[in-house]
């Protein structure tokens, strides 16, 4: 209660009432992302049996088949990776699929030098990405330990 106001007090009700709003929103974002997730794995599921027919089809003396094979396969790890994201919002997720997007982008034949070149950045930029922000060891000064456990060690 903020300056002397009673518990019934129109201010103390709106407090009450935003967050029960944010918390069914929080709740139907949640679930909708679910949603949104289980349709996603049914599309791969799909993909993947309609897939097998379409590369059974194709003539495997070409290279260009092999390249249609990883191409799809990229495809639905980058989808299941998207379902991942959905489901946990993890860093380590988003950085993880975003590393297949350029992968996938790589590989296709008709690429310029500029665009392998940025590819090369943005995917350097994403392993300092995931070693400064996800990885707990990058939170280590050089010597190896962190400062929790130098403390300790100073105080033996």
């Amino acid at each position: 209660m903020r300056n002397g106001e009673s518990p019934t007090s129109p201010r103390r009700s709106l407090e009450g009432l935003h967050g029960e709003i944010s918390h069914r929103v929080r709740a139907f974002t949640v679930w909708a992302e679910r949603i949104l997730a289980a349709i996603l794995v049914a599309a791969v599921i799909v993909f993947a049996i309609g897939s097998i027919p379409a590369m059974s089809r194709m003539d495997w003396s070409q290279t260009e088949t092999l390249y249609e094979l990883i191409y799809r396969v990229l495809l639905l790890v980058i989808a299941l990776e998207l379902v991942r994201t959905l489901l946990t919002h993890d860093l380590i997720a988003i950085l993880e699929l975003l590393a297949f997007v350029i992968a996938r982008k790589m590989l296709k034949p008709d690429l310029t030098s500029i665009d392998i070149l940025i590819s090369v950045v943005a995917f350097v930029a994403l392993l300092g990405a995931r070693w400064f922000l996800a990885d707990p060891r990058s939170k280590r000064p050089p010597g190896g330990l962190s400062a929790e456990a130098q403390g300790q060690a100073e105080a033996r």
